[in-house]
């Protein structure tokens, strides 16, 4: 079973067209058999949660009841960037399963949106935000060794509690960034195939053979963002997760939430913070993971 898909070139050149599409099952299962295999084990073998005491007593007279965590202008890019994601895959992977209708005007429309809606995050982030934030630290790689020893059942201190963003919110936003920019690059070169408002048609940009990389670039972007939402989704809905979603319709968490889950010393908050709707979060990633 070939993971690609083949053809011949005017000139007799053997070259891919874009991958086999039966790997969007192959990409839904595996999203779907992480979502079992997970719950399976947070309902029935996980452990409670276990952080290292403060070194410092943390005073919550001092943490506002709301802590502000996503401003208005961050929640809005990813609501935006959502709602592209979900329009570019279903129109991308519908038609293959048997949905029929004319996608191809409204892929490259919702493609152009994310696009542009990236490019302002990554400015809005390197300039307005603290950038450095959703990228794992030492502190997360020294407790994420400590986490595996304790699974393993092998003596290990407690990790800390989390910074603004736990190790698997930044694990994951690393994942989506790589499949994301990988889409989405590809994607504008690709759309110089097609009629659009940007630039002229023309399908002789590149080789044959470029262009078939190209598309399987693409293809396996494509379906690795299948899983990778899926899995996103599964996070956001999870009793434990749903404050950090609900940050991200609301601009804040609560205050027990924050003292509970993370280190007042990794993410200061002002104690006369005003209500997060006035007020930016100081960093965002490409997505909230999990």
């Amino acid at each position: 079973m070939d993971f690609l898909e083949w053809a011949n070139s005017p000139w007799g050149q053997r070259v891919p067209i874009h991958i086999a599409w039966f790997l969007i099952w192959v990409a839904a299962i595996a999203g779907l058999f992480f979502v079992i295999v997970h719950a399976i084990y947070v309902r029935y073998f996980a452990k409670p949660r276990q952080f290292e005491p403060d070194a410092i007593p943390v005073d919550a007279t001092k943490t506002p009841a709301h802590v502000p965590r996503h401003s208005l202008v961050a929640r809005a890019f990813h609501w935006i960037m959502a709602a592209s994601m979900f329009t570019l895959l279903f129109t991308a992977f519908l038609p293959k399963v048997g949905v029929q209708f004319d996608w191809v005007t409204y892929h490259w429309i919702a493609g152009a949106v994310l696009t542009a809606s990236i490019v302002f995050h990554i400015f809005h982030a390197s300039f307005f935000l603290d950038f450095w934030s959703i990228w794992p630290d030492k502190i997360d790689l020294r407790d994420a060794r400590r986490r595996i020893l304790r699974f393993l059942g092998k003596p290990a201190p407690p990790p800390e509690r989390f910074a603004k963003y736990p190790l698997e919110n930044k694990l994951y936003h690393g994942a989506i960034v790589v499949a994301a920019l990988s889409a989405i690059v590809t994607g504008v070169f690709m759309m110089s195939r097609v009629r659009t408002i940007f630039f002229p048609r023309n399908p002789y940009l590149f080789t044959d053979l470029t262009w078939g990389m190209m598309y399987v670039l693409h293809g396996l972007a494509g379906v690795g963002l299948i899983a990778l939402i899926m899995v996103h989704v599964y996070f956001g809905i999870r009793p434990e997760k749903r404050p950090i979603t609900k940050s991200m319709i609301f601009g804040w968490m609560s205050r027990d939430f924050y003292l509970k889950e993370h280190d007042p010393a990794r993410w200061p908050i002002e104690a006369s913070a005003p209500p997060a709707k006035s007020r930016g979060a100081k960093a965002e990633g490409l997505t909230n993971a999990g």
